[in-house]
């Protein structure tokens, strides 16, 4: 995901995008915990994701005051 495709999203799109990685990546963990997770490679997309949503959740919030 890169910051160009979440230029577009609302706030609420943002949040609902964010809770849906987070919760990806609670349920990767529990497999990487428990030695089953194949693509480990996948966490650190999913982080990174995570952290490109609130930037721009920050950015929005900020604009809006």
């Amino acid at each position: 995901m890169k910051m160009s495709e979440l230029k577009d999203l609302t706030l609420v799109e943002l949040r609902a995008k964010s809770r849906d990685l987070r919760q990806e990546l609670f349920n990767l963990r529990l497999q990487q915990a428990s030695a089953q997770l194949e693509k480990t490679a996948r966490l650190r997309l999913l982080r990174r994701d995570v952290a490109r949503l609130e930037t721009r959740i920050t950015q929005l919030q900020r604009e809006t005051k």
